[in-house]
């Protein structure tokens, strides 16, 4: 096994499953690219009797049907042992060859079987659902040796076929892991074992860029500059990632263009938009299939549900969290920059200076944990979200990027600023912090407020600066 960055968590339960000494079925689930087949095949590789992924829908210039996916794992059979066999003509008969394919191999120790990529497998009245029910209940469950690991990008279809079966695969996984996203220090590791050089202000970059993608990361050449790199992956001519936003949605989503259409509508409004909201923006009948769609960019890390401060569960928001979605949907979608060296010469145009704000914020909004660490309150319990309160006649209006509303009767209202150089405090802006101050106060008069900066490189010190009762870095954020 190759020295996997982070992971640790994960690795020890993988570990745990392959040497539990009974018959273990464990669900890796995630978002594309996050690095799932890489983890399983680094861990149990060793231990792997048969491994096998499914044919990609998005790859091929046909739709893949169900003889194209029978005749991938005929072949997958024939690849680990199993001779004179014909090819199957139903998941029913493919799962009763890898039945007998394990049989003949088993000498007693443990047998891993592999399925990478699941769902992809599951083509239309395949019965696939069925057969994997039967393979499970009535032969593996009963071999104390064998440890099926299956794993899929459609986060959506592990979660209703197999998570959350209510059919004949209900409670029948012993477990289940989800893979997230490098966090920032995770990314240093990783550009540090690949011998790239970056500064920790550009590794938040290309964060912002990327967010923790494994994939992504791995992409880069140590040779450029991470503006070349960024060229390199967008804007060149056949651009690395050129297509990676069709293909992010069209591999692991049936409904591929109604999601796409939702997360572009979200990529408009930063704060996000309530479900009715989104329904109406997009046109899209808001039933049970829309209601379906938006549970599954939320289990792919593409969006998050959240209840904006001051406000009840009925005005539930989603907002779009995925980095790498934001950037695409800024700088492609949106503007579609023809230049193919548009990054290297754009670092101060106003449109790069505004998306910067949001991404930063987003990335520190996926670093909670690292905030309230630096705070010292990372054991109490909290609730962190956005605040708007829209204007009036008589009245402004007020964005507050982050509340932290802890269990300790204490609340920190957070600016985010990104910046090369340290914040720097005005009268000015120490005023409209402490009308936003009054404001949460009134809100809440049994709480105290705490006004807590977050800025990459920290706050210059002055007469104003002392507003805030913590400052957050960099260096913070990279814990």
């Amino acid at each position: 096994m190759c020295n996997i960055i982070g992971r640790k968590q994960e690795i020890e339960e993988l570990n745990r499953y392959c040497n539990s000494g009974k018959a273990e079925f464990v669900a890796v689930y995630g978002r594309r690219r996050v690095g799932k087949t890489f983890l399983v095949n680094e861990v149990l590789g060793d231990y792997t009797t048969f491994r096998h992924a499914g044919l990609s829908p998005y790859d091929r210039k046909r739709k893949v049907s169900l003889k194209d996916q029978l005749q991938n794992f005929y072949f997958s059979l024939i690849r680990y042992g199993l001779e004179g066999i014909n090819q199957p003509k139903s998941w029913m008969e493919a799962f009763f060859l890898l039945e007998q394919l394990l049989e003949r191999k088993d000498n007693g120790s443990r047998q891993v079987v592999f399925i990478d990529e699941l769902p992809w497998m599951d083509t239309p009245r395949s019965g696939f659902l069925t057969a994997l029910e039967a393979f499970w209940n009535g032969w593996g469950n009963a071999q104390h040796n064998l440890c099926l690991v299956v794993c899929g990008s459609a986060t959506s279809w592990m979660l209703d076929n197999l998570i959350n079966n209510k059919g004949g695969l209900y409670g029948r996984l012993t477990g289940e892991i989800k893979l997230s996203p490098f966090t920032l220090a995770e990314c240093e590791e990783f550009f540090e074992s690949r011998g790239i050089k970056m500064s920790r202000y550009n590794i938040t970059q290309a964060y912002m860029i990327l967010g923790g993608i494994p994939y992504y990361l791995n992409c880069f050449n140590p040779s450029l500059s991470l503006a070349q790199n960024i060229d390199a992956f967008f804007f060149n001519h056949k651009a690395k990632l050129g297509d990676e936003f069709d293909r992010l949605f069209k591999s692991i989503f049936d409904n591929a263009d109604e999601c796409m259409k939702i997360v572009k509508t979200l990529g408009r409004r930063h704060a996000g938009y309530t479900r009715d909201e989104i329904a109406k923006k997009t046109g899209i009948n808001p039933n049970g299939d829309f209601s379906k769609m938006l549970k599954a960019l939320v289990g792919s890390d593409f969006l998050i549900k959240y209840v904006p401060f001051g406000k009840s569960k009925r005005e539930e928001h989603y907002k779009l969290s995925d980095c790498f979605c934001w950037f695409w949907l800024h700088f492609k979608e949106f503007s579609d920059h023809r230049e193919t060296d548009y990054w290297q010469h754009h670092q101060k145009a106003s449109e790069v200076k505004s998306w910067q704000g949001v991404a930063f914020e987003e990335v520190c909004l996926q670093h909670i944990y690292q905030i309230k660490a630096a705070m010292q309150i990372a054991g109490v319990a909290s609730r962190e979200s956005a605040m708007i309160i829209k204007g009036s006649k008589s009245t402004d209006g007020m964005q507050i990027d982050l509340l932290i509303d802890r269990a300790d009767d204490v609340v920190n209202v957070c600016e985010i600023k990104y910046s090369k150089s340290q914040f720097v405090v005005t009268k000015s802006y120490a005023e409209k912090l402490l009308k936003r101050q009054n404001v949460v106060e009134n809100m809440l008069q049994d709480k105290s407020i705490l006004l807590t900066l977050i800025s990459f490189n920290g706050i210059e010190r002055n007469k104003h600066s002392e507003i805030f009762t913590h400052t957050i870095t960099a260096d913070d954020l990279f814990r």
